[in-house]
C-alpha cells in the first residue's frame, strides 16, 4: 500500500509528510521545495487485540500504547503540481509519473487561501482554495487521457482483445484493474467514442482507482476554518479533514523532548514539564486550534485514507494456545489486508509456503476452524495450519 501526498507547491505538503513520518525534509514558503519525491513511513491507528486476551503486545514494527496500535504504511511526497502539469508545466510530468503506483491520494490544500495557483505566497484569504480541488481533478483526468490518447487509434481498432481488457492493459501501470474499467466503460464501440466521452471515461477511472482525501491544511490561520467548511460543502463526495501540520510537528517534537504527553490522533495534550511563558503561550494556541479541529487532523487524514477509502482491515497472526513468537514477543505483527481478502490470502501474506501447504485457519478468539475462502474480518486473530 502506498499513500501519495499531492497538491500544488507551498501548501504545506512536505510539512504534512514530516508530521506523519517524523522525517525532516526541506520545507520553505517558495515553490518546488520538493524536487525528488520523499518516501517515509507513517502509522495508522488500529484498536489492538491485546486487550481482548488480557495481555500486553510487543510489536515488531510500529508501537502500541494503551491498546492503540500504530501500524506502518508507506507514504510518498512528490513535487508540487501546478495547472497544466499534464502538459509538462512546472514539474508536472515528473509529479505525475511519481504518483503512478499510489493507491490513494491525500490532497493537501492551503485552507488559509495564502498561496495562488502557482504556489506563490499571497495575502491570506485572497485566493480561493476551492479552485485547487477542481484543478487537481482535471490534471489527473487529463493525465490518464494523455496515456490513452498516445495510442488511441490503435487501441480502438484492435479487435484481438475485448475492449475492457485492452483499456485495462493500457492503464495497468496506474494500478487500474479490469474491474475499474468495466464500471467505467461505455456501451459502444471504442471507435465511436467522442473526445468528451473518452475524458468522461478517464474521470470515472480516476474516481475508482485513485480515491482522494482532502487535507485542509493551515486551519490554524485566520479565516481558514471557514474556507474548510466551504470546501466541504462544495465537494460532498470527498472526506475533507481540517488540519494543522505545523501543530502536529510541534507536538511530536515537544513530546520527544519530554515537554508534553501526546499521542498522534489525540484531541488534546498534557504539559508535563516546566516551560517558559513563550513556550506555554505557543502550546496553548495549539490547544485552542485542536479544540476547533478535534485534534490536529493529521492522523485522521491517514486513518481515513487507509480504512475509510481503501477499506483495508487489520489482521493479527496468533495461535489458539500461544500468542507469542519464538522470541517471546506477544502479538508482534499486524497485517493490513485489502477488502475481500481470504484466509488463504492472509496465509500468503505470512509466507508463500503457508499458502501452498494450507490446511485451515483457526480463529484464536473463537477457536473456530476456517476454510481457505473465509473472508477476513477487521481485528481477526488467526493461526494458519499447513502441511509441514
Amino acid at each position: 500500500m502506498l499513500i501519495g501526498l499531492v497538491g500544488k507547491p507551498s501548501v504545506g505538503k512536505s510539512s504534512v509528510f514530516q508530521a506523519l513520518t517524523s522525517v525532516p525534509v526541506a520545507r520553505a514558503s517558495y515553490p518546488f521545495t520538493t524536487i525528488e519525491p520523499n518516501r517515509g513511513v507513517g502509522f495508522v491507528e488500529v484498536e489492538c487485540v491485546d486487550k481482548d486476551f488480557g495481555v500486553q503486545c510487543n510489536p515488531r514494527s510500529g508501537f502500541c500504547v494503551n491498546g492503540r496500535r500504530f501500524v506502518p504504511v508507506q507514504i510518498l511526497d512528490v513535487a508540487g503540481l501546478v495547472p497544466g502539469a499534464h502538459e509538462g508545466k512546472g514539474l508536472g510530468n515528473k509529479f505525475l509519473d511519481d504518483l503512478r503506483q499510489a493507491d490513494v491520494f491525500i490532497h493537501v490544500v492551503d485552507a488559509s487561501g495564502g498561496t495562488n495557483e502557482g504556489g506563490e505566497n499571497v495575502a491570506l484569504n485572497s485566493y480561493d482554495p476551492v479552485k485547487d480541488v477542481t484543478f487537481l481533478e482535471q490534471e489527473l483526468d487529463y493525465w490518464i487521457k494523455g496515456i490513452l490518447d498516445a495510442n488511441w487509434g490503435k487501441i480502438a481498432r484492435d479487435i484481438s482483445e475485448k475492449p475492457e481488457e485492452k483499456l485495462a492493459k493500457q492503464l495497468s501501470g496506474l494500478g487500474v484493474t479490469i474491474q475499474h474499467v468495466k464500471h467505467a466503460i461505455l456501451d459502444k464501440q471504442l471507435t465511436e467514442w467522442s473526445d468528451e466521452e473518452l475524458l468522461d471515461f478517464c474521470r470515472k477511472i480516476r474516481k475508482a482507482s485513485k480515491p482522494i482525501v482532502i487535507a485542509a491544511n493551515k486551519c490554524d490561520m485566520p479565516g481558514a476554518f471557514a474556507n474548510y467548511e466551504r470546501i466541504k460543502k462544495q465537494f460532498p463526495d470527498y472526506l475533507v479533514v481540517p488540519c494543522s501540520a505545523e501543530a502536529e510537528i510541534t507536538l511530536k517534537t515537544a513530546g520527544k523532548a519530554g515537554f508534553v504527553d501526546y499521542l498522534p490522533g489525540d484531541a488534546d495534550f498534557k504539559i508535563i514539564k516546566q516551560l517558559s511563558p513563550e513556550q506555554t503561550k505557543g502550546l496553548e494556541f495549539i490547544r485552542s486550534t485542536m479544540k476547533q479541529l478535534n485534534g490536529t487532523g493529521v492522523q485522521k487524514c491517514l486513518n481515513s485514507a487507509v480504512f475509510d477509502y481503501l477499506k483495508y482491515i487489520a489482521v493479527f497472526p496468533g495461535g489458539t494456545n500461544k500468542l507469542s513468537d519464538s522470541k517471546g514477543n506477544i502479538i508482534p505483527d499486524c497485517f493490513l489486508m485489502p477488502p475481500g481478502s481470504t484466509a488463504l490470502d492472509f496465509a500468503r501474506a505470512l509466507h508463500s509456503d503457508f499458502a501452498e501447504k494450507f490446511i485451515k485457519a483457526i480463529n484464536a478468539k473463537t477457536k473456530r476452524a476456517l476454510g481457505a475462502e473465509y473472508q477476513l474480518q477487521h481485528r481477526d486473530v488467526l493461526e494458519i495450519m499447513f502441511h509441514k
